[in-house]
Parts: structure tokens; C-alpha cells; sequence
């Protein structure tokens, strides 16, 4: 009885991660490190990705099996592909919270999200916090801005120079992106989504429903491993950004710490992760990001919330209580 669950024959998949080796990719690539796929009878393939959509239409199209994505991404290529016959679903929520925020420095004079109104922002068309800025401007009562597009790479640095008011991306990407470029913490000032208004879940593990159906029990035991290496993770960031390391070589292991840190500490395990429990979603919030989302991103149809996640698939309560102990 005390047996660990083990998928018999070895079962192939693929994942695509939403972006490309960073920090937060230990959540994935530890667990893989560690053995902890293979000993549930899996063979798993983690490859970076760009951007959460791209992640998406890939697990759409079956050239990935499942992956991470932002779950505004998910929701919006279920209302603009209506009739596509593999909708990918989401199995398990790992940011509880949109990592989306808006960053400014402070000689810019921006104090509060009211000082947004009339400025000159800056984001890549497909960027989370852009596409869901709707969603943050009505929650703080914000009246219309100038948008400016760009290449990520070029984000933080038209900011630093001077070109942009303030900016949308995730707060552990962008934050970290900007002191590389010079900026002091002290001198940015920061207004995260979720802090503000905006309750919209974020990144979750996705899988296309071909797979669903024939590897449920491969499934459960990805998500069960994944769990029990989120533990290990949320306990030991060292450790754990040593395998990011070890993926790619050239990234800066205690800045990339920092980034895991940041991460776990806003999106994983916030407040609204505590109260809700790992992994999980409560209804009522799907449904309303759901229509927050549709509106927001002009959606061609109307978001059903009961298409776009199951729970079905996780591991038991017990297997779920990963969460650290909250910081005093």
C-alpha cells in the first residue's frame, strides 16, 4: 500500500517550458534532475520556449505533449480557435497569481498606478501585462496611454534611456533586466498586478487532450512528481538553480536565485496560492478572469471556464502541501 505510483511502461512526452532557461525553469528542470520523472516510468523532454502563446498553439498542434503557459494565453486561443479539435487544457496551477506588473523609475515622477494616465508604455505586443493592461487600467480607474512596441531584448533598455515612461512584464523578469542595465531597486518603483486590482491567475502546466486521454495515468504521475519536486525546490534554491545552471551554462547562478526567489515569494507561494492551495483554482475566480480576458483581449468568442481547466488529474491534498511556511 505504501508502493509509490508508477506509470508501467515508460512513456514518452514532450514539454515546452513558456520561456527560455531561467530561474523559475527549476520548478521543471530539478524534478527531471533528480530522477524524479523516470522513477514514475516516464521519459520526459523539457525544451525552452518563447512565450506562452507560442507554447499553446505547440501543444495545440501535438508537437508537444504538454507544457507551461499563462492561462490568459490559454483562454484566448480557446475563444479564437473555437473549432480547433485539440484545445490544450490546464492540469495544474503553478503562479497563482499574473507575474505581470508595471515598472517605472522614479525620476519619471510616477509615484502610484493614477500617474500612469497620459504616459508613454512600452511593451512586445504579446506581452501579458500589455494584453491584459485593459484589465489593470479599469481596476485603477486609469484613463488612456500611448503604447510603443518592441523586441523583449530591447524592453528594459528604452526604459533605462529615457525612450518610455514605464513598462509591462513579469516582475521577476523585467526587475532583474533593468538592474543588469544599470538601474538601482531603489531607483524603480513597482506596481504588480495582483497587488492592484488584477486577480488573474497565471502560469499553469498544460496538456493537450489526445494526451489526456490516452496517458491519464501518465499525467497523474508528471504532476505528482512535479509536486514533490516543487517542494524541493521552494526548500533548496540553491540546488535547485544549480540544474538550470547545468542546462545552460552561461547563465549567472545567484541571479537567477534571486529570480527563483522572487517567484516563489510573489506568484507560487502568495497569499492567494495559501488560501487557495497549490495547484489549484477556485471556480468563480476562472470564471471571472474568463470574462475579464475575453473582454480584455477582444476575444472572438466568450471564454468558458469548464473548457479551459480540470482538476482531475492531481495529486492528492497531502501530495499538494508543498508550500514553505509563510515569511514573518
Amino acid at each position: 500500500m505504501l508502493a509509490p505510483t508508477v506509470v508501467h511502461a515508460a512513456t514518452s512526452m514532450k514539454f515546452q517550458l513558456d520561456w527560455r532557461f531561467e530561474g523559475p525553469s527549476a520548478f521543471f528542470l530539478y524534478p527531471a534532475a533528480k530522477g524524479y520523472f523516470n522513477q514514475a516510468g516516464l521519459d520526459v523532454t523539457i525544451d525552452a520556449g518563447s512565450g506562452s502563446g507560442g507554447t499553446v498553439t505547440r501543444v495545440a498542434s501535438g508537437t508537444y505533449d504538454m507544457g507551461f503557459a499563462d492561462m490568459a494565453a490559454l483562454m484566448e486561443f480557446h475563444a479564437n480557435n473555437p473549432d480547433a479539435p485539440n484545445k490544450p487544457v490546464a492540469v495544474m496551477m503553478v503562479y497563482n497569481n499574473t507575474p505581470a506588473a508595471v515598472l517605472a523609475l522614479k525620476s519619471s515622477g510616477i509615484k502610484s498606478p493614477a500617474d500612469l494616465t497620459g504616459k508613454k508604455l512600452g511593451a512586445p505586443v504579446f506581452d501579458a501585462g500589455r494584453k491584459a493592461w485593459p484589465i489593470f487600467a479599469k481596476a485603477n480607474k486609469l484613463g488612456a496611454v500611448t503604447w510603443v512596441g518592441m523586441d523583449p531584448t530591447l524592453r528594459e533598455t528604452m526604459l533605462v534611456k529615457g525612450d518610455l515612461d514605464a513598462i509591462t512584464g513579469f516582475s521577476f523578469t523585467s526587475l532583474l533586466n533593468l538592474e543588469a542595465r544599470g538601474a538601482k531597486p531603489a531607483d524603480v518603483v513597482m506596481f504588480p498586478y495582483a497587488q492592484h486590482g488584477v486577480k488573474l491567475y497565471g502560469n499553469a502546466i498544460i496538456a493537450s487532450p489526445k494526451f489526456l486521454k490516452e496517458n491519464p495515468e501518465a499525467v497523474k504521475a508528471f504532476l505528482k512528481a512535479f509536486a514533490k519536486g516543487a517542494k524541493e525546490v521552494m526548500s533548496n534554491p540553491d540546488a535547485a538553480v544549480a540544474t538550470v545552471k547545468a542546462r545552460d551554462g552561461i547563465v549567472n547562478a545567484d541571479l537567477e536565485k534571486r529570480r527563483l526567489v522572487m517567484a516563489i515569494d510573489q506568484v507560487v507561494a502568495s497569499p492567494d496560492a495559501r488560501t487557495e492551495g497549490f495547484g489549484q483554482v477556485k471556480l468563480p475566480r476562472l470564471s471571472l478572469m474568463a470574462s475579464q480576458v475575453a473582454d480584455a483581449f477582444n476575444t472572438k468568442t466568450r471564454i468558458n471556464p469548464d473548457a479551459v481547466w480540470t482538476p482531475a488529474y492531481l495529486p492528492p491534498a497531502a501530495e499538494l502541501n508543498v508550500l514553505p511556511a509563510a515569511k514573518k
